[in-house]
């Protein structure tokens, strides 16, 4: 009877091992959202609303995915969207004022 126990106890462990493992990513997760939080409320980033309001002003079409990076000292929006014809169109934004930045700015492994 005491096998039958120890068994239990080694899944539970795994288990354990596998949630702590889990927790790292989640918390790096949180604590990104939590710098996005603090630099709206301080005014250094344009609200995700407001910077899509723009694009769609220009590019119409269904947002896919957006990230909020940190690059450097500039905080970029990732913006991909598709267009009513099917295409797909990457912007990079400048978090701060809702400029798109330009090609030559992005680097050679821009996809736009």
């Amino acid at each position: 009877m005491r096998s039958g126990g120890t068994g239990k106890g080694w899944r539970a462990i795994g288990l354990l091992l596998a949630f702590a493992l889990a927790l790292p990513g989640h918390a790096d997760d949180l604590r990104d959202h939590d710098r996005a939080r603090r630099a709206l409320e301080a005014g250094e980033i344009l609200p995700l609303k407001t910077v899509l309001e723009k694009i769609a002003r220009d590019t119409p079409g269904q947002v896919l995915e957006v990230e909020l990076e940190r690059k450097g000292e500039r905080w970029v929006y990732e913006i991909k969207l598709l267009r009513a014809g099917g295409s797909l169109v990457k912007f990079r934004v400048d978090a701060r004022d809702g400029a798109i930045i330009p090609r030559q700015e992005q680097g050679a492994t821009s996809d736009r």
